[in-house]
């Protein structure tokens, strides 16, 4: 597990269309993650457009990014939700769920999906992944989609496998 926010990738100036899939339900950390990684990405790509869509809870975010996915192109998908681990096994099942299909969507589609449904021990923790500065998951959600798009743009770009980016 990481402990501290990976290092800011460089900033992007093309156009690029970035679809963020957010959860509704425990919204005092959702809303707060929403608001960090659009802050990020708006720092780091000042010429994209990004999409909101918000859904009822976690279980709900794959469906809404393959529609998204079969209606349209986005550059990049960054999801968003918080899991609470109870005294059940629950949220673990959920999150097994969510993280498998967004993996497969993600592989089906050949679209970068930005996986940042965080399951969780406590409101502690989740403070600390979704409103705190250190571990914040949602400057990192925009910090993988930067470097995802920029990979997929020289991907895109040249026929050679080895990046300047990269070495």
């Amino acid at each position: 597990m990481s402990k501290v926010l990976p290092p800011k990738p460089r900033s992007l100036n093309q156009k690029t269309q970035i679809t963020i899939v957010a959860s509704k339900y425990n919204d005092e950390f959702t809303d707060a993650m929403v608001e960090n990684t659009h802050e990020e990405l708006n720092e780091l790509i000042p010429n994209g457009n990004i999409e909101l869509i918000r859904v009822p809870g976690a279980f709900e975010i794959p469906v809404a990014v393959e529609t998204v996915l079969r209606q349209s192109r986005p550059d990049c998908v960054i999801c968003l939700g918080l899991i609470i681990r109870g005294q059940t096994a629950h949220g673990d099942m959920v999150a097994e769920s969510v993280t498998h299909a967004l993996q497969q969507i993600s592989v089906s589609h050949a679209t970068p999906v930005v996986h940042e449904v965080l399951l969780v021990g406590d409101e502690k923790q989740a403070y600390a992944r979704c409103i705190g500065s250190k571990l914040n998951r949602g400057r990192e959600a925009a910090r993988a989609a930067a470097a995802i798009i920029d990979t997929f743009t020289q991907l895109k770009r040249s026929t050679s496998r080895v990046f300047p980016s990269n070495a």
